[in-house]
Formats: C-alpha cells, structure tokens, sequence
C-alpha cells in the first residue's frame, strides 16, 4: 500500500508545473584540445516562454512546427545570454545542437583555442527576465576539480579564480 501511494503522489507531483525555476551548465575545460566543452540543461517549457516572447510566437519543442528555426531561435537566445570570459578576454562560443530529455533540454556549445584558465569570468542570464526566482547553476571543471556559482536577478555573473 505506501508504494501505491508514493506512485500516485509521483504521478500527481510531474502533473504539476515545476516549482522552481533553475538551469544547470556544466562547463568542462579539455586541455588536450585547448577547449571549454558546455553542456546547459534548461526546463523546455521555461525557454518556450522566453523565446517566445523573443519570437512573438509559440515556440514548442516537443512538435516543432520549424526545427531548424527553432534550433536558430535557441541558439541567438543563448548566445545573448552566456558571456564567458577567460583572462579578461571574452570569448566566442560555438553552438552544437540540442536535444530533448525528458521536461529539460540539454544545449551543446564549445569554445576554441581556450589559454589555460586563471581567471573564469561567467556572466548567465538565461531566463532571468522572465521568472523572477530563476537561479542558474553554472560548474567549470579546471583538471577535474569543479568550481560553481549561482546567477539570479540579483547577481547575473560570477568569477572563478585558479
């Protein structure tokens, strides 16, 4: 009887919209290659929010009526929003592609021609305009050792010291 009422408490709970707002990227510097490999992981139906208000139209990412304009729509939206600079030097991200896991999407970027990491400067305002409690967790992995910090409304950015 308690794991019939545990699953029907889990069924109703993932009926229910989310309640918190909060993104996750990983990023993971590559010193073979001199590069930072991101991997961001945003709830899907938060981003079709923002990106619609971006398009002036319903975004859906589950019955994309356009995938490629839906994959351009999410690549301007994060390029406005991720800012990472290493040294003091901004740099240029690339935007690999997306997929759907579950109620999140995952967002796959690199950065080339990466100089070893003394100073780590990340400025990540994904959602922040559109929910008031949204908070993005953001993991720079240096040699296997993570660093973290929390963005929000209040604080759009952070630094990392190696």
């Amino acid at each position: 009887m308690p794991t019939l009422l545990v699953s029907i408490y889990c069924l109703f709970y993932s009926l229910l919209p989310h309640p918190f707002y909060i993104s996750l990227t990983d990023m993971v510097y590559n010193r073979d290659k001199n590069s930072i490999e991101i991997a961001q992981k945003i709830f899907w139906d938060d981003l079709e929010v923002a990106l619609g208000q971006v398009s002036q139209s319903k975004v859906d990412f589950l019955r994309p009526k356009d995938p490629k304009a839906l994959n351009e729509l999410a690549k301007n939206y994060l390029f406005a929003h991720n800012q990472i600079y290493i040294n003091g030097n901004l740099q240029k991200i690339h935007y690999l592609g997306f997929e759907i896991e579950e109620d999140a999407a995952w967002f796959y970027m690199e950065i080339e021609n990466v100089p070893s990491p003394k100073v780590v400067r990340i400025k990540n305002t994904i959602l922040l305009a559109d929910f008031p409690t949204q908070q993005n967790i953001v993991n720079f992995y240096l040699d296997k050792s993570p660093k973290s910090i929390i963005t929000s409304r209040n604080k759009q950015e952070g630094e990392l010291r190696y």
